[in-house]
Order: C-alpha cells, then sequence, then structure tokens
C-alpha cells in the first residue's frame, strides 16, 4: 500500500459497451487519477445483476472493459485492477452495513426509483439494496476519496451516513471517504437530447457514442447531433445546450480550452462545427479501439492482471471485514 497517498476508489459496471461519456466522467480521469493516489479500480459485476444480464454476454463485457481500462491508459503496476466478484468481502460487509441502513432510505434513493420505474418487472431487492453493496465497496479499501458525477452524490451520502452509523455505534473503524468532483466533463448529455444525461441505455442509441463506434457510425452520430438555429459556436448551456455539449465533447477529446474552441469555429457553420467534433472523437478512439482488441487477444496477460488485482484487493478488504466483525461481536478463530 502506497501510505504517502490517499486511497481513491471507483468501479464501473460491464454493462454494454461503455459511452464517451463514461469515458470522459470516469475512464479518462481514471488514468491522471492513478499518478496523485492509491487507486483501487473495480469492474462491478456484483452491481450488474441488479438487472437481468445475459451470463455469457456480462463475461465477454468484463473482459472487454478491462481491456478497454488497460488500452486507454489504466496500469495495473500502478494501481489495483480487479473483479469485485473475485474478493468475496464485497458481499459480507454489505450484509453487516445492510443492519446500519435503513428500509426509508434506501426506497428514497433516486437511481432506486428511476430504475424501479424502467424495469417494472423485475424489482427486486438488489436494486435496492445497490446502495448498500456501495458502500461496502468504498469502506472496505478505507477509501480517502471517491470520484462521483451528478448523478452518484446520493450514493456517496448515504455511504457516509453508514460510516458515521457504525463510527459511532463502536468506535472509529472506517474512513469517512470524501466526494472528488470531476468538473470538465463530469456530464456529457445526449446528442439527440443534451438535457438527458448521454446513457447506455437510452431508447435511441443515435445520441449516445459509444467507445466500440466505428468511424462512419460516429460521424454520422455527430452529423445528427442537435445544434440550433443561432448559427453561432459559443458556449452557453443554459441557451444552447446542443452546442455546448458538443463543445465540451470537443475540448475534452482535443485537449484544447473552452475559448480555443470557440475562437477555432468562430463565423463557421454548424456542418463544419459537427463534423471536426465527430472527426476528433473518432481519431482519438482510433488507437485506443486497436489496443483494445489486441489485449483481448492475450486471455493469459488479462486473466493475469485480475488474480494479481483480486489478491492485492482482498488482503486489504480482509483486513477491514476481520476489523468489523470483531467489533460487532463475531466469535473468530
Amino acid at each position: 500500500m502506497q501510505k504517502d497517498k490517499k486511497i481513491l476508489y471507483s468501479a464501473v459496471q460491464p454493462t454494454n459497451s461503455l459511452t464517451i461519456g463514461n469515458y470522459i466522467g470516469a475512464v479518462k480521469n481514471f488514468v491522471a487519477l492513478q499518478e496523485e493516489y492509491d487507486c483501487i479500480y473495480a469492474i462491478a459485476n456484483m452491481h450488474a445483476i441488479t438487472v437481468r444480464q445475459d451470463p455469457a454476454q456480462l463475461r465477454r463485457n468484463t473482459l472487454s472493459l478491462l481491456a478497454l481500462y488497460i488500452a486507454c491508459g489504466v496500469d495495473p503496476e500502478k494501481c489495483v485492477l480487479y473483479l469485485q466478484s473475485h474478493v468475496h468481502e464485497h458481499a459480507e460487509l454489505a450484509w453487516a452495513l445492510n443492519t446500519f441502513t435503513y428500509v426509508g432510505e434506501m426506497e428514497r434513493m433516486t437511481q432506486f426509483k428511476d430504475k424501479s420505474a424502467r424495469h417494472a418487472d423485475n424489482i427486486n431487492m438488489g436494486l435496492m439494496d445497490y446502495p448498500v453493496l456501495m458502500a461496502a465497496d468504498i469502506l472496505l479499501y478505507q477509501t480517502d476519496v471517491v470520484p462521483v458525477g451528478v448523478d452518484q452524490r446520493q450514493h456517496l451520502e448515504i455511504t457516509r451516513d453508514i460510516a458515521i452509523r457504525f463510527n459511532n455505534a463502536y468506535s472509529p473503524t472506517f474512513t469517512v471517504p470524501e466526494g472528488l468532483f470531476m468538473k470538465v466533463g463530469a456530464k456529457i448529455g445526449d446528442l439527440l437530447d443534451p438535457a438527458k444525461k448521454m446513457s447506455k441505455s437510452s431508447e435511441n442509441l443515435n445520441g449516445t457514442v459509444f467507445m466500440s463506434d466505428d468511424r462512419d457510425t460516429i460521424m454520422r452520430k455527430f452529423r445528427r447531433a442537435v445544434t440550433d438555429s443561432e448559427a453561432c459556436v459559443k458556449y452557453d448551456p443554459e441557451t444552447k445546450p446542443g452546442v455546448s455539449n458538443l463543445l465540451s465533447i470537443y475540448s475534452v477529446f482535443t485537449g484544447k480550452s473552452m475559448e480555443e474552441c470557440e475562437r477555432e469555429f468562430e463565423g463557421k457553420g454548424y456542418g463544419d462545427f459537427k463534423a471536426a467534433v465527430g472527426e476528433a472523437v473518432a481519431d482519438s478512439l482510433a488507437p485506443v479501439q486497436a489496443e483494445q482488441a489486441r489485449l483481448l487477444e492475450d486471455r493469459q496477460y488479462l486473466d493475469g492482471v485480475l488474480k494479481a488485482g483480486a489478491a492485492n484487493a482482498a488482503r486489504r478488504a480482509g483486513r477491514t471485514l476481520a476489523k468489523v466483525y470483531k467489533k460487532i461481536g463475531f466469535y473468530q478463530i
């Protein structure tokens, strides 16, 4: 463990291909964060099954996400990269934390209400208990900071509440994590409806750009992106949400400031602007896609990364769980 660095934890579900919104809001930041923090990155397959999954597809998606992490620059030598289900302490701590969590709290969670509405035929206990498992994920590793987007703040707050509640009931056991709120590109909107977050579960996927999309598909989606009638490329999320969303994407994928982006398209039409954004995204994704494909051919390497990551994660998680079990009165031998 790198004692001189704060511990950072984050997890992504292996459901379908990631969107460029996931990339901008999470994976791209993972690469930068691993230099500053002691990073623990999980592939959250236990969270994924709260919605019915095709087993074979879930396994494929798991390896695909692992390969994507590495292709994007996440270095298994610099961080802990592992599969959630490979560390049994997650499920065990979640059970213990359930006894410090109230039903009313879970029923009020926005994501539970949203997912219940979308999956009315499968409102299962896992769906309701999702935030407690997430709390266990974070608290197992004595996490100092958690990168969070706008839609994850509620989950971080309940994690903090559970940690404080447990610490007060016994004695300081868990580090109470702080949120690391990522500002640039924290929320990328749907290309057809920028008021909505770009999502892999959108009804119309023409507004979602996936990391696996080929160049032609990317260009087609950006050509169809909504703008407005002003023909002025300016960053103003309130009055120009479509154009502002495209500028945010262009800024992130080119590394240019918003002011530089605005100057570049001054006097140019929306057609040229949308084409340039599409090209920037396609050019950036091409080498990542190629490296991901190469890694997926090397199953032995990927399995080795997961084994090493699970061993490291389990050592850390085991220490915390043993402490919890002792404090709540479980007899240990």
